[in-house]
């Protein structure tokens, strides 16, 4: 549909009258006539009953001026987006953050894009690998951080940190008198660990590392890792945790050991479709992680 002729129709909607509205569009009132005339013969019906003293608006042009204004105010500021985000003065950014990530690596860079780019709008989420995914894949959001790896998604993923996987135990605990522990002495306690529907790459990721030779006993399933610390915490069992988020969270009742070699690790990657069509801010975005050093465990 034209969006001039719906411009006009909406300002003749407005006037009711064609010489006022053909006055304020700076056009012949003629010329505005003919528009309107086309508009109808788009929709198929008409908009307006003409008479001596002015129009008024049909039933079916009520609605067109109602779905007009809104239609018009969309257009405009989504034209007004582009050219701000083509002439790299501002745009969106629309970004999720992994719930297992938060702090640490991730709060620098995100400080470091907003000193760097004041003018673009950062709007951020935080949600799970697998869901942050599904929302990408729909166009919902520009990227995502997440836990690799990611099987099968299309995407691109660009590395942003290595961190390395402690085991929490209850501060009572045999294993808490220990400096590190051994995958054989774990090989049988109680697990506590999240959905693996949360992140199936990361989950598999935990098993092969540390329970190698079968899987853990998974006793108790929580949605994030305060919940999750605060099981272990109670007695319930031993949970693995990357050690940025189990150090920063620091619930009472819990002790955090190493794994003896080899290190377990995670990693945090940002996630994104394909770059050809990137916006203007995501692309700023990803040169400033191209400048990270190479991800590596402490």
């Amino acid at each position: 549909m034209d969006l001039r002729r719906l411009r006009y129709f909406l300002v003749l909607a407005e006037e009711l009258n064609f010489t006022r509205a053909a006055h304020r569009l700076h056009i012949a009132q003629p010329a505005l006539s003919q528009q309107i005339k086309a508009l109808e013969r788009d929709i198929g019906a008409p908009l307006l009953e003409r008479g001596s003293r002015g129009c008024r608006l049909t039933v079916v042009g009520e609605v067109v001026a109602r779905e007009a204004g809104e239609l018009l105010a969309h257009a405009d500021a989504s034209q007004e987006r582009i050219r701000a985000a083509v002439g790299g003065r501002q745009g969106q950014l629309r970004l999720a953050l992994t719930r297992s990530a938060r702090g640490g690596p991730v709060d620098a860079l995100l400080g470091a894009f907003r000193t760097l780019h004041p003018d673009v709008d950062l709007v951020v989420r935080t949600g799970w690998t697998a869901h942050n995914i599904t929302e990408l894949l729909a166009g919902r959001l520009d990227a995502a951080f997440v836990r690799p790896p990611l099987d099968g998604e299309g995407l691109e993923c660009r590395h942003i940190a290595r961190e390395e996987l402690l085991v929490a135990v209850p501060a009572d605990h045999p294993l808490a008198r220990e400096r590190r522990v051994t995958r054989g002495r774990i090989a049988t306690e109680p697990v506590i660990l999240w959905p693996r529907e949360n992140a199936p790459g990361m989950h598999d990721l935990i098993t092969r590392q540390l329970w190698p030779d079968g899987g853990p006993r998974i006793v108790r399933e929580e949605p994030d890792d305060e919940q999750l610390l605060l099981s272990v915490a109670s007695g319930t069992g031993i949970a693995p945790v990357p050690e940025g988020r189990a150090r920063a969270l620091r619930i009472p009742g819990v002790r955090l050991r190493h794994v003896t070699a080899p290190m377990p690790t995670v990693d945090l990657a940002l996630a994104h479709r394909p770059p050809g069509g990137a916006t203007p801010a995501l692309r700023r975005l990803l040169s400033l992680v191209d400048t990270l050093p190479p991800p590596s465990a402490d």
